[in-house]
């Protein structure tokens, strides 16, 4: 039986995907709220006031990251459908240029061209279109990224930051508001920076660090704004 795509289990570059689409919405998340809930509170001090314009920015940052991962993943979404669609044709049209490029495939690993045109004719005897698109343009057929997912992912994430520095200043003690939202800024940014180096294999301690530095001075920067005006 033929499985659905709810039915397929995800293939790591989705699941990679949607994370990718979480950790840049919860950082836009952090970034956004801070910078007009500081702006906002350095220049009055009244709590509903800096809520609602916290809360505001908190629902159009989510709404925006989320609509805009949205249109771009259906962009690529729609470019994979359309490379499938001309392998498709090609190998209709074109079956010796398709059996061609997979044995150079294997020549360029190494195979020898006798072992390479061996493997080419039996996998596009089994699985040609499969085989094409793997090959051209490292698509998994019948997995294509999901705008959906990325869109709730990043739609969620963006909201979890914004919420922290939203809480911190609307319900900290008036005496300690400021410390708490640089608590909660770099905690938050730590987090995001923490997770985003994972996702790229990348060095944990410089993404923590950097993630906290441009918090602080997203921080300075509207109070200072706020203090302006």
């Amino acid at each position: 039986m033929v499985k659905t795509r709810k039915q397929q289990k995800q293939t790591m570059e989705e699941k990679l995907n949607t994370l990718r689409a979480g950790v840049l919405g919860s950082n836009d998340g952090i970034l956004t709220v801070v910078g007009v809930l500081v702006s906002v509170a350095a220049a009055t001090t009244d709590r509903f006031t800096i809520f609602i314009a916290g809360l505001s920015d908190l629902l159009a940052c989510a709404f925006s990251m989320a609509s805009g991962e949205y249109a771009s993943v259906s962009t690529q979404k729609d470019t994979e459908k359309s490379a499938v669609a001309h392998e498709e044709h090609l190998l209709k049209t074109d079956f010796a240029g398709e059996l061609e490029a997979v044995k150079n495939y294997y020549v360029e690993k190494g195979v020898t061209p006798e072992t390479s045109l061996a493997i080419a004719k039996d996998l596009l005897n089994k699985k040609p279109l499969a085989t094409m698109v793997r090959i051209k343009y490292d698509i998994e057929l019948g997995h294509y990224l999901n705008p959906w997912d990325a869109a709730f992912s990043s739609l969620f994430s963006a909201a979890a930051g914004g919420i922290f520095p939203l809480m911190a200043m609307t319900l900290a003690p008036e005496a300690y508001k400021w410390y708490a939202v640089i608590l909660a800024v770099a905690f938050t940014s730590a987090l995001t920076g923490y997770v985003s180096s994972k996702l790229g294999n990348g060095l944990v301690k410089i993404a923590v660090i950097r993630n906290i530095i441009i918090g602080l001075i997203t921080i300075t920067i509207h109070y200072g704004v706020g203090k302006l005006f």
